[in-house]
């Protein structure tokens, strides 16, 4: 069964045994017959790892938050070859596609997800070469464009999402017409995927961040095509760090956990501590709402050590951010995720000096779980204090994720008791979401 399953992925050992947690050579004997799985928790870990939908497992099995879907549309199959036309199908289905049509791109996890993590990493990219008379596309025309992206990414950060996704669209529509209407060689072809794929990962985060969590795995698979047409893997990577994101937010921390070390792999050689550091945050935050421990500790253990080192000149522009700050911050929010609110106190309070000044919706989110982390504690006083501050932030940003932290805040602020400080916080929270509405 096992090898059944992975030569109808076009899998590897390897890849199964991202997945599954199972180690190679275990699979190996197990496809060979020589092992046979007897534990009820290593079948039932082999099952939810590939994707087995609860209702047809005969072993109880952690539920989605969102039910699986097949790959419906074959013609971005990723073992089908990446061709150009591919990347523009997929970014044709991100931008332009209803709801269904997004959600009925992949499912982002299981078997789907590796299997597209695999032909990433190591299909053959179709050179991205256009001829035509007129319309050259020019390096100036793709600075700017580049410019565009960027903005788009500081404005995101200081601002919240809002109603960046219309503009991340806009920008992709134009992306996507250069590329069938414009003239270029390789290397200007190149350039332009790798805009598409910056752009568009920052696009999947717009609609995540906005709360439209459904249409956003489409946003990050077309980036990943786009990341490969570029040759640039720290594109890809950079995908993967969403990717994992929307799964340990929506209930598949096994897929987070499985393309962060994707990730993780492709770029170990490339020289790049920033980037592999934030990919081993969302690493670890897997790995904490999976409620392994050990394995988190290790895994923020080493994103600590990257930080450390500072960036290299091979870390890519686009992850400014990363700095001792994130990393305090997402070790307190697995320690939050584990139930350890002392800890998760400690981390986040040394965040919140080291974070940069201008991503406020970060400093906003964990403010947030520094509120909860007290009120957990039972310290109502503290709690309620900072939830004041977070409320300033959330009063100025517009993100649907800082609003959820917010009722996720206020939720603890009920169960830890009536004070009349804690119930001045309540009227206040009551009175800017009557005015959101």
């Amino acid at each position: 069964m096992a090898g059944l399953v992975r030569q109808h992925g076009s899998l590897r050992q390897d890849d199964v045994a991202q997945l599954t947690g199972l180690s190679q050579a275990f699979l190996s004997m197990l496809e060979a017959g020589r092992r046979r799985l007897t534990n009820i928790d290593k079948i039932a870990e082999f099952l939810s790892g590939l994707g087995v939908p609860p209702e047809i497992s005969p072993l109880p099995l952690p539920r989605r938050a969102q039910p699986p879907i097949s790959l419906v549309n074959g013609d971005l199959d990723p073992a089908l070859p990446w061709t150009t036309s591919r990347m523009v199908a997929a970014l044709g289905t991100a931008v332009g596609g209803g709801a269904m049509d997004r959600r009925q791109f992949l499912a982002v996890s299981g078997l789907a997800l590796t299997s597209y993590v695999h032909h990433w990493s190591t299909a053959e990219a179709e050179p991205l070469i256009r001829a035509a008379e007129g319309s050259q596309l020019t390096h100036e025309l793709l600075d700017n464009l580049q410019v565009t992206t960027d903005n788009l990414r500081s404005m995101d950060a200081s601002a919240g999402s809002g109603t960046l996704a219309d503009l991340g669209d806009a920008h992709l529509l134009f992306l996507k017409r250069l590329v069938d209407q414009a003239s270029y060689d390789e290397n200007t072809g190149r350039r332009l995927a790798a805009i598409i794929a910056d752009t568009a990962i920052q696009t999947g985060w717009f609609t995540f961040d906005g709360g439209d969590r459904d249409s956003t795995p489409a946003y990050l698979l077309a980036a990943l095509r786009a990341a490969n047409a570029s040759g640039d893997t720290r594109l890809g990577a950079g995908a993967l760090s969403y990717l994992a994101i929307h799964r340990y937010s929506t209930g598949a921390p096994r897929a987070a956990v499985t393309a962060a070390r994707a990730a993780r792999e492709k770029i170990k050689r490339l020289g790049t501590p920033a980037l592999e550091a934030m990919l081993l945050t969302r690493q670890a935050r897997g790995h904490a709402k999976l409620g392994e421990r050990q394995e988190m500790l290790t895994a923020l253990g080493q994103a600590a050590e990257l930080c450390a080192r500072g960036r290299s000149e091979r870390d890519p522009h686009w992850l400014y951010w990363v700095n001792e700050g994130e990393i305090h911050g997402q070790a307190g929010s697995c320690f939050l995720d584990l139930g350890d609110p002392q800890r998760a106190v400690t981390s986040l309070s040394k965040a919140h000096d080291s974070l940069n000044p201008s991503d406020q919706r970060t400093r906003g989110l964990f403010l947030a779980r520094t509120a909860s982390a007290h009120l957990r504690q039972g310290d109502i006083d503290a709690g309620c204090g900072i939830a004041h501050e977070t409320l300033d932030l959330a009063e100025q940003l517009q993100s649907a994720r800082l609003n959820e932290h917010v009722e996720a805040m206020l939720s603890d602020l009920q169960t830890a008791g009536d004070a009349t400080y804690a119930q001045e916080l309540l009227d206040r929270a009551a009175t800017l979401t009557g005015a959101r509405k």
